[in-house]
């Protein structure tokens, strides 16, 4: 007969065998989720390059959307206000100006690999704002991923050595990062009201650059026509609503250590699409920089931390 001691350690023994093993159906809503932010890369670089949207005002009109959408989920603010508008901002309309205006010139693919450089900086951010510790095998993946990045972004065949449109969304990376560690030092706040904050506080000031710096918004909306309307659509509603959601929702049931690093399926799936889709080059350079870049995430996402949750949350930002 099995003492009660032994009967309680099995129990445990099961429960954490369980918790590492993510259920079919989750995995599939996991990948459904990274395919959807990767097409929703492609999807931007049509509208921004082939259909010749202003970026700043795509992301205007998005996050337009996402607000009308969320003023039910509004209240009650999130404290302290001035942490949820400057987070919500960062996320959302700052990083997504950045980024619009940034892969008009990049491809999707070297964009997705650029992207995942936000989770280094992340990390390096946790040790300053929230007193991480790193060690050496973190710290190697930080390298790699450095590296790797890099190498997507270097330009031999330009006048500058890193591609300008690349360095827009490694900015757009970062300040999602910034955000991410912001958000670590708040109280939780649901995943519908955060994502109503983030349209709630990026629509002004994005409406005021698009007025400022852009021009013939309107007529070049309406020559794209139904194939615009379709794809604000697809950004405000499936991946900003939808996909988010979801996303949240296995952060909350599953470790993160466990979700993070099967967001490496997203930039794969971008290159794959990148390359059918919008044509993008996918060469040695390219092939050796993501595959050091995604190393080292896989490195870093495998390492415990206190910041990874949101860690991991700043990649569903920028998709």
């Amino acid at each position: 007969m099995i003492s009660p001691r032994r009967t309680r350690l099995l129990r445990k023994f099961i429960g954490l065998s369980y918790s590492k093993i993510m259920a079919l159906r989750d995995f599939l809503l996991m990948l459904l989720v990274c395919l959807l932010w990767a097409a929703h890369t492609v999807v931007s670089k049509i509208v921004v390059s082939g259909m010749e949207i202003p970026p700043l005002f795509y992301a205007a009109v998005r996050y337009g959307i996402v607000a009308v959408l969320g003023l039910p989920w509004l209240l009650p603010i999130p404290r302290p206000r001035w942490r949820i508008l400057v987070v919500g901002f960062l996320m959302g309309g700052g990083g997504f100006a950045l980024f619009f205006v940034g892969i008009k010139s990049a491809s999707p693919s070297s964009a997705a690999v650029v992207t995942q450089l936000g989770l280094p900086i992340t990390t390096l951010l946790s040790v300053v704002m929230l007193g991480e510790r790193i060690y050496w095998k973190r710290g190697l993946g930080i390298a790699l991923t450095f590296v790797g990045g890099l190498l997507v972004m270097w330009d031999p065949s330009s006048a500058l050595p890193v591609s300008g449109g690349l360095v827009l969304i490694l900015g757009s990376a970062a300040a999602g990062s910034l955000a991410a560690v912001m958000m670590k030092q708040m109280d939780g706040v649901a995943p519908l009201r955060f994502q109503a904050w983030v349209g709630f506080a990026s629509v002004v000031p994005l409406a005021f650059l698009t007025a400022g710096l852009e021009t013939d918004q309107v007529p070049r909306a309406m020559e794209a026509g139904w194939a615009f309307v379709a794809a604000l659509l697809f950004s405000a509603l499936i991946v900003s609503l939808v996909a988010h959601t979801i996303y949240y929702d296995l952060i909350g049931k599953y470790p993160a250590n466990l979700i993070a690093p099967l967001t490496i399926m997203n930039p794969l799936l971008t290159v794959g699409l990148g390359v059918i889709v919008t044509g993008d080059q996918f060469d040695e350079r390219m092939a050796l920089g993501t595959g050091i870049a995604l190393c080292g995430v896989m490195i870093i996402t495998l390492r415990r931390n206190h910041v990874m949750p949101l860690a991991a949350l700043v990649w569903d930002r920028l998709r």
